[in-house]
């Protein structure tokens, strides 16, 4: 982080702190003290406020499973076997990392991030060579289009600057992470994801079994739900790859979804419609910023 002296103020990224006209050890300590407790996502974000509603995060863990399924390298997540024997339980634990990387002070935020790549080295490891760089960037781009794709759909229409402030929080990840080749704002990156979704995604034995994997542990009835919501964010290729169809069933319940939150009966539908094995996961997911 760049701090500079002018005139009687520290500045830094996000913080402006006044000070005296010549620093002490006590002004500087405070400084330091002030500095560790920054935020890595400021809380008036528009990121907080996607991350922080269950709803959302629903809808951004529906698309990124279908989306991920037909990446090239997603055989990288059956060489441990955890994600075939329980994924939705490793989806809750990604968003997890998401939630303790959006919601933390910016030293717990890149802590978490190194510890993500120290997981990921591990598993690089035993295999014997790299996840590909492009893969990294794959997941960190559907979690930037899915959450602006979720919020839009249940919430509204977000502005140009928040989309670069959505994306501005993903792109401070990958360089944590050391990814090559991220695009600097939000409209350079657009067609840079359509050309990962036009290289990267193939239908495979692995989708195929992912999919099998969804509906065993959820059941046919909601499986049923999470492919209709699945349809409602994911883009026109992934559909396609997929043979899903272009319309949605549940495309007309959204409205009277959101008056169900209106009436605070949207954790009854909730209770309804989602696994009761994960009741606790999903009422985390709400946080009040």
């Amino acid at each position: 982080m760049e701090i500079k002296r002018k005139g009687y103020f520290f500045i830094t990224r996000s913080l402006v702190i006044k000070s005296y006209d010549f620093p002490t050890t006590s002004n500087l300590y405070h400084l330091c003290l002030i500095i560790i407790m920054e935020l890595f996502v400021k809380e008036n974000s528009i990121v907080r406020k996607i991350w922080g509603s269950s709803d959302t995060v629903l809808f951004i863990f529906a698309g990124s499973a279908a989306e991920f399924a037909l990446n090239k390298a997603v055989d990288w997540l059956y060489f441990t076997g955890k994600l075939p024997a329980d994924p939705i339980g490793r989806l809750f634990s990604t968003v997890n990392y998401a939630k303790q990387i959006i919601f933390a002070k910016n030293e717990d935020a890149l802590h978490t991030i190194d510890q993500i790549n120290f997981i990921h080295k591990a598993i690089e490891g035993k295999r014997g060579y790299a996840i590909p760089d492009w893969s990294y960037r794959d997941v960190l781009f559907m979690l930037i289009y899915y959450s602006i794709a979720s919020f839009e759909l249940l919430e509204r229409k977000l502005t140009a600057t928040e989309k670069e402030e959505v994306y501005n929080v993903f792109y401070r990840t990958g360089t944590r992470m050391e990814l090559k080749g991220l695009p600097a704002s939000y409209k350079e990156w657009l067609p840079v994801r359509q050309e990962h979704l036009k290289n990267d995604l193939q239908k495979t034995k692995y989708t195929i079994d992912l999919f099998k994997q969804y509906k065993k542990n959820l059941g046919a009835v909601r499986y049923r739900i999470l492919v209709e919501a699945q349809m409602m964010v994911l883009p026109e290729i992934v559909k396609k790859l997929l043979a899903f169809r272009k319309f949605s069933l549940l495309k007309p319940a959204v409205p009277f979804y959101k008056l169900a939150r209106v009436l605070n009966l949207d954790s009854f539908i909730k209770d309804m419609i989602l696994p009761s094995a994960y009741k606790k996961e999903i009422k985390e997911l709400d946080v009040v910023t």
